[in-house]
């Protein structure tokens, strides 16, 4: 399992690799303008470790709350993260 902090990757988050997904964890202490539109080259699935209040947005949809179900990002589509309170920890499958 390899953990990467945010200080070596420069991102907004630290990971750590499992067998079959990543988890990513986001600080409630990183700044909002840190959680940019961007886009993956894979399509991706995301679910929620727990009860959240943080958000996700699609390019031209509304933004919704992350919960434990799981949500579709295509490759190559614009998204980002809207910062709630707590800190954020998510599963990510890269398909």
């Amino acid at each position: 399992m390899v953990d990467q902090t945010s200080q070596v990757t420069g991102r907004p988050y630290s990971e750590k690799k499992e067998e079959g997904y990543i988890i990513r964890e986001f600080s409630h202490d990183t700044p909002s303008f840190e959680f940019v539109w961007h886009r993956d080259k894979e399509d991706r699935v995301v679910q929620a470790m727990h009860d959240t209040d943080w958000k996700f947005q699609l390019d031209n949809e509304i933004p919704q709350l992350l919960s434990e179900n799981k949500l579709f990002i295509p490759k190559r589509t614009y998204h980002r993260l809207i910062k709630g309170t707590g800190d954020l920890k998510v599963k990510i499958y890269k398909l």
